[in-house]
């Protein structure tokens, strides 16, 4: 099998402004499942379903058969399921990372106000805490991997069908190799899963005291290996004798690209491998050998939280700056191998300045063929963690003869103080690649964000001509841009602690006043009332950020799309080195007390106490505010193409009308300062309305 058949011409012509109606009427007839405005899919569930008519369409082209009759009657857009998922799935990322660390300070917090053990069960807090860490450490995770999926497939669909515009068969075969390429990596992610659990069986089978982190590892050096290999043998078979027709000076021939097979797949593997190299590298800064957790841990034994927290910042920054020259890197190794002639000539000479572009969309690609394992290795923090927390509120070293009960009836004795510290051992480990799995998703975030902004280049480039020209450092609207965008990022940042803060607050207030220090166990309505807390606070936390997020990605491109450019490109980059920082920053704290509760085993000790402060202030760094930071860039730029074709559809709409009236309302403006105006009150209320009740603290 290949895809060696004749495309049609890839020598794009540039279009002049008056033809702009005929490339937007030639791209409805691509999508025209129903009349809509625009050349692109409103949702996102349709924007997958548009790229399979598109298939279709480009074959219908060529072949002249009646796509229409096999892709006419698939309308996922009216469908109120499929339509608001990945809204759902961002929900469930946000509000679950506020859930679940409200739960997890105000139960920690009880270990230092009145000196309680681990998950004791007389803390109403800690049914909580084991809620949170499946509604915010595993549903969120697994949530924005599938949604993430999703984004990075309908931002390089969304290149290459713009881009490809005039050869949709040529767009129709890349598109057909990317599925065929990933979902051959989800069968190389499963059986690099039986084959680990192998060699983990050999290698540690017989041991009773191993690093925990061992088996993960190799789970995810096997499978970047195994996905590799895969993925260059799929594309010889694939696109081993591609060749494109070309028209040059009016003359039609055939061009063979022999090097294709080889050039994409090696663009992939940069962002496979990337997901090996940022688990190795965040293992520096977070792991419990990481000199950086033992320093912290140090700083904690006679500088308390003070220096404890210090310390955490110091290991969070430096890793922004190594995992920035990871990422750098195996860009950079991609940009050289997007500038082979083969490469160059897929996309066409049009846009051959937007083949690195093209590349750095195959990096996020890459990046995603982890997603199975990187979803696994972090959803392995909770379960450890839930696990150590079922074991304590169990009590079941004090059931009477437990010990012969359970020799008697499953053959082997039980080491209640090894299997404790084995628990604890694991949650280490669940902590350490908990922190691997955040810099991949929010790189395939940021990578990904990068094809799709490009892809609204491409748009004002069809509509208005010279957008490329006009993307320069020195245009104001640029630089206005880039600000705004990290402005929104260090606002995020605030308004997600924020609603960890005040609800935290409210979970401590409700726990000091309600636990019953003389029981053997909170009761139900106390816990079902800290979960209540959590839940109130994670929903208010989660509005006020998704008003301000939405109507800045509505209003802005009516403002002026360059501007908005500027915007997508600060949130990503902003965003990316925020995320890393607060991630490993928090991981490295949460194991340095670890190291103080396994390794020196000084539970309720003043530096265990210190590093009990250094925890919880971690927490909203690496669970809330870091992890969330992946599905509002994809939201925004995912969200923020669509709103900008609407505002170049009314811009275009505009400048007709004004032929006729002179003094045609522009609603443009109006509609993006009226939702710059809804932003700004939602911001304001995510720190003023989240408040503390100053009444409370006299």
């Amino acid at each position: 099998m290949n895809f060696g058949a004749k495309a049609p011409n890839t020598k794009l012509q540039a279009p002049e402004k008056h033809q702009a109606p005929n490339w937007k009427a030639q791209q409805n007839k691509w999508f025209d499942a129903r009349p809509h405005p625009g050349p692109l899919p409103r949702g996102e569930g349709e924007q997958v379903a548009g790229s399979w008519r598109y298939v279709g369409a480009g074959f219908e082209s060529v072949h002249g058969f009646n796509a229409r009759k096999i892709w006419g009657n698939f309308h996922p857009g009216p469908n109120p399921g499929l339509a608001p998922l990945p809204i759902l799935l961002r929900a469930l990322r946000i509000g679950g990372g506020i859930f679940t660390k409200i739960a997890d300070i105000g139960s920690d917090l009880m270990k230092i106000v009145f000196n309680l053990p681990e998950d004791d069960p007389k803390n109403p807090g800690v049914i909580a805490d084991c809620t949170g860490d499946n509604a915010g450490d595993s549903v969120g995770p697994t949530a924005d991997g599938f949604e993430t999926y999703g984004v990075t497939g309908v931002a390089l669909i969304a290149f290459l069908s713009l881009a490809l515009a005039l050869s949709p068969l040529l767009c129709a075969k890349l598109i057909i190799w990317m599925f065929a390429i990933q979902s051959l990596m989800v069968l190389a992610s499963l059986g690099s899963f039986y084959f680990n659990r192998v060699v983990a069986s050999v290698r540690y089978g017989g041991q009773s005291n191993f690093n925990w982190e061992g088996p993960l590892t190799d789970l995810v050096w096997i499978t970047s290996i195994v996905s590799i290999i895969v993925c260059f043998a799929a594309s010889k078979l694939l696109l081993g004798d591609f060749t494109i027709s070309q028209t040059v000076d009016g003359v039609s021939k055939d061009v063979v690209l022999p090097n294709l097979w080889w050039v994409l797949p090696a663009i992939v593997s940069c962002g496979t491998l990337a997901a090996a190299l940022i688990m190795e590298f965040t293992k520096i800064f977070v792991s419990t050998k990481s000199r950086h957790v033992q320093e912290i841990t140090g700083a904690s034994d006679h500088g308390g939280a003070s220096l404890n927290v210090l310390s955490g910042l110091v290991a969070g920054n430096f890793s922004a700056f190594w995992m920035g020259l990871v990422i750098l890197g195996l860009m950079f190794i991609a940009y050289l191998f997007s500038l082979n002639q083969d490469f160059v000539n897929l996309i066409g000479a049009q846009y051959s300045f937007g083949a690195p572009i093209f590349a750095f969309g195959l990096v996020a690609f890459g990046l995603l063929a982890m997603a199975p394992v990187t979803i696994a290795v972090d959803s392995f923090g909770p379960v450890t963690d839930n696990a150590q927390s079922v074991f304590e509120l169990s009590r079941i070293e004090a059931q009477p003869n437990i010990s012969a009960d359970i020799e008697k009836n499953f053959g082997f004795k039980p080491d209640f103080h090894t299997a404790k510290s084995e628990l604890e051992k694991g949650d280490g480990a669940g902590n350490t690649f908990k922190a691997t799995a955040k810099p991949v998703l929010i790189g395939t975030a940021v990578v990904g964000s990068t094809t799709m902004i490009f892809s609204i280049i491409i748009l004002l480039e069809h509509v208005f001509g010279d957008a490329v020209g006009r993307l320069s450092l020195v245009m104001p609207q640029i630089v206005f841009g880039l600000l705004m965008g990290g402005a929104v990022i260090y606002w995020f940042t605030g308004a997600s602690i924020q609603a960890v803060v005040a609800g935290a607050y409210s979970a401590v207030v409700f726990i000091k006043k309600n636990i019953k220090l003389d029981a053997d166990s909170a009761s139900i309505e106390d816990s079902k009332r800290v979960v209540e807390i959590c839940t109130r606070y994670a929903q208010k936390g989660m509005i006020n950020i998704f008003v301000v997020v939405f109507s800045f990605a509505l209003g802005l491109p009516f403002l002026n799309p360059y501007f908005f450019i500027g915007y997508l490109i600060g949130i990503a980059f902003f965003g990316l080195f925020q995320a890393i920082f607060m991630a490993n920053a928090g991981g490295a704290w949460d194991n340095a007390k670890k190291i103080v509760e396994v390794d020196l085993k000084q539970k309720g000790t003043p530096l265990h106490a210190a590093t009990v402060v250094g925890d919880t202030v971690g927490d909203p760094f690496k669970d809330t505010s870091s992890v969330a930071m992946n599905p509002i860039i994809k939201f925004t730029t995912l969200f923020g193409l669509l709103a900008t074709e609407i505002a170049v559809e009314m811009a275009q709409n505009h400048q007709a009308q004004l032929k006729l009236d002179s003094h045609a309302m522009n609603w443009s403006p109006v509609i993006g300062a009226v939702c710059f105006v809804i932003a700004l009150i939602f911001v304001y209320r995510s720190f003023y309305h989240m408040r503390i009740p100053i009444e409370s603290t006299k």
